[in-house]
């Protein structure tokens, strides 16, 4: 509180002395400290001894390399192609094929198969690099346990594959009297992903007392929750001609290419959104009281990103296919700060 003090006379000299108009100034400057110990974590006992409750504000930056790997399924919605088939019943081409065939009178038509239950001729399997940063703080009395609000990019990986999907698949409606199974390759696919996530993760820190100490590795463990988004961006090509018979792909998703009835498909990007998993395990190294080095390992889970075609000016989309069940494993170094 500031006093404010009237002018003081002198009576027993009778002389008027300077008015004290610099109190109360100093009175407010004298109780300012009284409120100061916002600056400090922890309280304080008695006359003026600092009690360190071990909470730190908490800032930490990585890099590092990341391997993804998950199984890819066939998500196309139906999707038929026609075939025809030699006279010596060895050799099946497509319809596209036999169209822009010219001798090809010794072929049949050998029936219809279904593409969509063709299974993923290779996994999703690439790496790329990461990096990566965190601010959060260690909780009061609980040095311990740090809680962090963290960001992590993924870069660029690919995804590439020709065939797309192969297998055997079964013929129907042709005009063979014997049912005929053919070994069908479809599409090829040129790709990469890159993901963010935004993560709330708890870490554990292995030492005793309310600061960690300089010069020591202090192994951790981590778990969390976050927000994945990965963006997929797809180039498709009728490497085998199986897709062109399609009427919906070349109404809205290709263009005839250079050669007769095979189909150009538009690059075609696609986001997928997902909840995500994290498990961490690393361990640090002070290089004084408040910074540390931090060699880490992550495993982060993603239940699938997408792949979807679209058309010239992306007004539609199609299902094409999916990894399922996506593991990231980031090996990071950084640096984190606590104080």
């Amino acid at each position: 509180m500031c006093f404010y003090l009237p002018p003081i006379y002198d009576i027993i000299s009778g002389m008027r002395i300077k008015n004290l108009t610099l109190l109360p100034i100093l009175s407010c400057l004298m109780a300012m400290p009284s409120y100061a110990n916002w600056q400090y974590d922890g309280e304080f006992i008695g006359d003026g001894w600092y009690e360190d409750d071990g909470a730190r504000f908490v800032m930490s930056f990585r890099g590092g390399g990341a391997f993804g790997f998950g199984s890819i399924e066939n998500k196309t919605a139906p999707l038929t192609s026609a075939y025809y088939i030699d006279d010596t019943l060895t050799q099946v081409i497509s319809e596209s094929v036999y169209l822009a065939c010219e001798n090809c009178d010794n072929y049949s038509y050998a029936g219809v198969a279904e593409l969509d239950k063709l299974p993923a001729d290779k996994n999703y399997e690439s790496f790329s690099f990461s990096a990566g940063g965190s601010i959060g703080m260690t909780l009061p009395n609980r040095p311990q346990w740090r809680m962090e609000i963290g960001w992590d990019h993924i870069s660029e990986a690919q995804y590439n594959a020709t065939p797309l999907f192969s297998g055997d698949v079964p013929l129907y409606g042709g005009t063979l009297a014997e049912e005929v199974i053919i070994n069908a390759q479809v599409g090829s696919v040129h790709s990469n992903v890159t993901t963010d996530i935004i993560s709330a993760m708890a870490f554990y820190d292995f030492f005793d007392g309310l600061s960690k100490p300089a010069g020591k590795f202090i192994p951790y463990v981590g778990f969390g929750i976050g927000y994945a988004d990965s963006k997929t961006v797809m180039t498709l090509t009728d490497a085998y001609g199986d897709l062109s018979s399609d009427v919906d792909l070349r109404e809205h998703y290709g263009e005839e290419g250079e050669t007769a009835g095979v189909l150009q498909f538009n690059r075609s990007e696609t986001d997928s959104s997902n909840l995500a998993g994290l498990l961490a395990l690393g361990f640090s190294y002070g290089i004084t009281e408040y910074a540390f080095f931090d060699f880490g390992a992550r495993l982060t889970y993603l239940p699938r990103i997408k792949w979807d075609l679209s058309n010239a000016d992306d007004t539609r989309h199609r299902s094409w296919f999916n990894a399922e069940n996506v593991f990231y494993a980031n090996v990071m170094l950084g640096i984190r700060f606590e104080f």
